[in-house]
């Protein structure tokens, strides 16, 4: 390939990134590179931390109309994972997650907004039944780049904290035995519809 053929191909590809947020578009959250990690306190004294995979949903992203962006998501509860088998066990139990009963978590943003210079995602949150509002600090989306099967990937991370008293999640175990707050952080990959 000449120094002109090359320069064509990657001047086409940034145009074809730049086009792909310039415009609304939909992307499918993959859930083989997308994952929530958490931490909580512990006995007052250490932090206990862990993930939850298998991530699906979409995000609808119009980077010049706010108002036209959503995210949608359902998480596996049963995906829980403290590398450590007995809590993981546990988590899983009606003390916490209650996966028999209530084997996804679901988010669906109601707003996406931009605070001091910085994207906000604020949306409903269903954790074993109950129901509150939630609002993700992002940091993303980046900038679109040709993945591996050929069409176009971004990523993003969102941060948040909830109290486990607002959903009533683990309401045996008080402070200090468990904090209170859970933080959060959302790793996500997805493919361009």
């Amino acid at each position: 390939m000449n120094r002109r053929n090359f320069i064509a191909l990657v001047a086409g590809v940034v145009l074809s990134a730049t086009t792909a947020f310039a415009q609304t578009s939909t992307w499918t959250i993959d859930k083989n590179h997308s994952e929530v990690n958490f931490q909580i306190r512990h006995a007052a004294v250490s932090t206990v931390r862990g993930s939850i995979s298998g991530i699906v949903g979409s995000v609808t992203w119009d980077e010049k109309d706010l108002s036209k962006a959503s995210v949608t998501a359902t998480i596996d509860a049963g995906t829980v994972s403290t590398n450590n088998e007995a809590r993981d066990k546990h988590l899983k139990s009606p003390d916490f997650f209650n996966v028999d009963k209530f084997q996804t978590l679901t988010f669906k943003s109601t707003s996406v907004v931009r605070a001091d210079g910085k994207l906000k995602v604020i949306g409903d949150l269903t954790l074993a039944g109950v129901t509150k509002s939630v609002t993700l600090d992002v940091d993303g989306p980046t900038a679109p780049v040709k993945g591996m099967q050929g069409g176009l990937v971004t990523g993003f991370s969102a941060t948040g904290t909830i109290k486990r008293s607002d959903f009533g999640f683990g309401s045996k175990f008080g402070e200090p035995i468990l904090g209170d707050e859970v933080k959060f952080t959302i790793d996500v990959e997805a493919d361009q519809k």
